[in-house]
């Protein structure tokens, strides 16, 4: 396989860090503290809405890694060894962190839509947690299929 062939892949998963920073470091300050202002009362659930999010945020970041290292060894000719199925096996752990703590976040997020009158942000954190649980299946599917892969793979080795 050609070194440049998943560039494309790589691309996106810079692209896909991108705008995900920008959420982290401008875009949750500025509603958090906006609602701060308007709402002096409510100071207290900003704190666990930043460790939530920043959370999730660097268990995005390790998969996306994860990613990168697996597009790596497809690169190299490593597609189908125990290196793609710890890195598979991190994606899902990572997909299924973001997932639980969105869970857990969900009652935050309600309050916070109830002061700021904004009931798309309960729905925001519905599709994230779906996504993230379809990732982390994705991810599961196909570590068990890279498994059995090599184990096929390995028979067959020890055949010839």
């Amino acid at each position: 396989m050609k070194r440049g062939s998943t560039l494309f892949l790589k691309t996106v998963v810079i692209l896909m860090g991108i705008p995900v920073l920008a959420l982290c470091v401008i875009w949750l300050p500025m509603i958090t503290r906006g609602i701060v202002e308007n709402y002096p009362k409510w100071e207290y659930v900003q704190y666990p809405v930043y460790v939530v999010m920043y959370a999730s945020a660097v268990a995005f970041y390790i998969a996306l890694y994860q990613t990168w290292r697996l597009l790596t060894y497809i690169d190299t000719n490593k597609a189908f060894s125990e290196l793609s199925v710890k890195a598979l096996k991190s994606i899902k752990q990572c997909a299924l962190t973001i997932s639980g703590l969105y869970v857990l976040n969900l009652p935050l997020l309600y309050i916070l839509a109830e002061i700021d009158d904004a009931p798309g942000l309960i729905l925001l954190g519905l599709i994230v947690i779906f996504a993230s649980v379809v990732i982390a299946v994705f991810a599961a599917v196909l570590q068990r299929l890279l498994q059995e892969a090599i184990h096929i793979k390995s028979e067959n080795d020890l055949t010839v």
